[in-house]
């Protein structure tokens, strides 16, 4: 017999799991529960390839199974899917660990920072005021949904991602502020000569 093939944990493929153990879905049926309750702001779910690989994924390593597959005349072929008793049981291994181990992540706007010396003080300027009212943008837009949640009468517990990208949003909105009146005032004046020289002591 074969053995079923591991998977990674991933957000999208904990979220594929999540729904069904709510109830059986087909791909679309998934990706709209996605992005009706709002969680697209937390798994991407933009390109339709990438959830029907996770599906794919879950299902040769068994932690999903075909429930049925059906058709009407709306809609072509649809595959619905189930979570099997592996797969409920490593959803919430998934889970614990993901809560309660911070994992090293390499986002892109640090990695930029890191090389943010080759552009001139004006450049850099220019680049992190457009970003700072993009993101000042992102918070007001959590305030509203928030706000809206709460006209719903949803319990907090269904928004604690909500939460903390504001708080996570909020806290880079600050940072960007700080960093840009020291760009304007010119305390992070620095000396390329100084900076290269210091480089070739680390050779």
């Amino acid at each position: 017999m074969d053995t079923p093939t591991p998977v990674r944990s991933s957000p999208l493929a904990l979220t594929v799991l999540s729904l069904l153990a709510y109830k059986p879905l087909h791909p679309y049926g998934i990706q709209r529960l996605i992005k009706q309750w709002g969680k697209d702001q937390v798994v991407n779910v933009g390109q339709r390839a990438g959830l029907y690989r996770t599906i794919d994924r879950l299902l040769a390593a068994g932690l999903i199974a075909v429930r049925e597959t059906g058709r009407d005349q709306q809609y072509p072929e649809r595959t619905v899917y189930e979570v099997t008793e592996q797969g409920r049981a490593t959803a919430r291994s998934w889970l614990v660990e993901m809560l309660r181990t911070p994992k090293q992540e390499y986002p892109e706007f640090p990695a930029a920072l890191s090389q943010l010396l080759l552009l001139e003080p004006a450049e850099m300027l220019a680049a992190l005021e457009a970003r700072r009212e993009l993101v000042a943008a992102s918070v007001r837009d959590m305030d509203a949904a928030a706000a809206a949640e709460a006209e719903r009468g949803l319990p907090r517990i269904t928004a604690l991602e909500g939460e903390y990208l504001r708080a996570v949003t909020a806290a880079e909105l600050t940072w960007l502020d700080g960093v840009l009146d020291d760009l304007r005032a010119g305390r992070l004046a620095y000396s390329t000569e100084k900076l290269l020289a210091f480089a070739d002591q680390l050779e």
